[in-house]
């Protein structure tokens, strides 16, 4: 699959088909997010494997009732260590790069299973605490998402986007595009 297909047709999926995910796909889709940049190449992210139904309806109890994600094969937990990078950079560190460093590889692990036929959904809503308790989590790592992962059972249409041109400035901010017509054709 092209990237930009994988880019312009990934769809967060909630809803899934009850068939195992073969052991290699896995593989691929955490290497994937193994591969994603970061800070000082610290890779301080780390991925826990919920397969265990029971852990599962834990975990969807945690994210507030989404009780759809039990039925997806697997959930990946994204996880970080902060204490390297906040020691390399700071608060900024801790409070920016380590985030930015899961957004990367949480995306490459969404566009991975994507082009891998499976279907999958960054969840970021859930009560910590709980997640810690079931996936005995210490204090002092960084819960960031749960990716479900499956074989879909949907194909939702694509969401509205806006033009590029509403949302793009040159050499500074608020600076629009001044010569006539547009500089990005419409998407």
């Amino acid at each position: 699959m092209d990237l930009f297909e994988a880019i312009f047709e990934r769809r967060s999926i909630r809803r899934f088909i009850d068939k195992p995910v073969e052991e290699e796909k896995i593989a691929k889709i955490l290497d994937a997010g193994r591969w994603a940049p970061t800070v000082g190449n610290l890779q301080e992210w780390r991925f826990i494997i919920v397969r265990n139904k029971e852990k599962k309806l834990k975990l969807a109890q945690a994210a507030f009732g989404q009780n759809w994600m039990v039925n997806a094969f697997l959930i990946i937990v994204v996880i970080t260590n902060d204490q390297r990078i906040t020691r390399a950079y700071g608060d900024r560190g801790k409070d920016l790069y380590i985030k930015q460093d899961a957004a990367a590889s949480i995306q490459n692990i969404l566009l991975a299973a994507h082009s891998l036929g499976l279907g999958a959904c960054w969840v970021g809503s859930f009560d910590e605490s709980i997640l810690r308790r079931v996936l005995m989590i210490p204090d002092n790592i960084s819960i960031h998402a749960m990716i479900p992962v499956g074989y879909p059972a949907e194909k939702p249409n694509p969401p509205h986007r806006i033009n590029l041109n509403n949302i793009t400035y040159f050499d500074e901010y608020g600076k629009e595009w001044v010569k006539e017509g547009t500089f990005f054709p419409r998407l």
